[in-house]
């Protein structure tokens, strides 16, 4: 067995094409967000082409859009964002939760990466903290782990 000693995969874009499902709700924190996705994948060899960026009302519509993405067979991982800031009512709960499960349940029951970029913070300013255009920025992660789990499965596979 070979045991890898870094601290990240292999982050190599190939050919996939990646999709982006971006709630407008909370916009000024997501499109943060956006641009730090989309940076990385640039960054990191994915050619603007081969990102398609789909927008939805709010994060508890990201795991349908992720699913008929997935249906549609051209890309070989989906990124959703959000951001869900919690509030005085149990809202915050449904919502970020059910949103969670939605997209587990669309990458477990297709393997296709559905990657989880959805801040559930408890206020607005810790949101904002995680989605800096020039500081820490969860998008930055999402594209990151996009990368490296097409990479990581076609591993598995041993596709090449």
């Amino acid at each position: 067995m070979k045991l890898q000693e870094t601290d990240t995969g292999d982050l190599s874009s190939g050919n996939n094409r990646f999709a982006i499902v971006a709630a407008r709700f909370n916009s000024n924190i997501v499109n943060n967000l956006l641009t730090g996705t989309i940076d990385t994948l640039k960054k990191h060899g994915v050619v603007e082409k081969d990102i398609e960026v789909f927008y939805v009302p709010g994060a508890f519509e990201l795991p349908l859009a992720a699913m008929h993405l997935v249906d549609a067979e051209e890309h070989a991982a989906i990124i959703t964002l959000g951001c869900v800031i919690q509030g005085d009512t149990p809202h915050f709960d449904f919502v970020a939760g059910e949103c969670a499960r939605g997209v587990m349940d669309v990458s477990l029951s297709t393997g296709i990466p559905v990657i989880f970029g959805v801040l559930t913070t408890n206020t607005l300013e810790q949101a904002q903290l995680r989605s800096q255009l020039d500081g820490e920025n969860k998008g930055v992660d999402c594209a990151l782990c996009a990368l490296e789990m097409c990479n990581v499965i076609k591993s598995i596979r041993k596709e090449s």
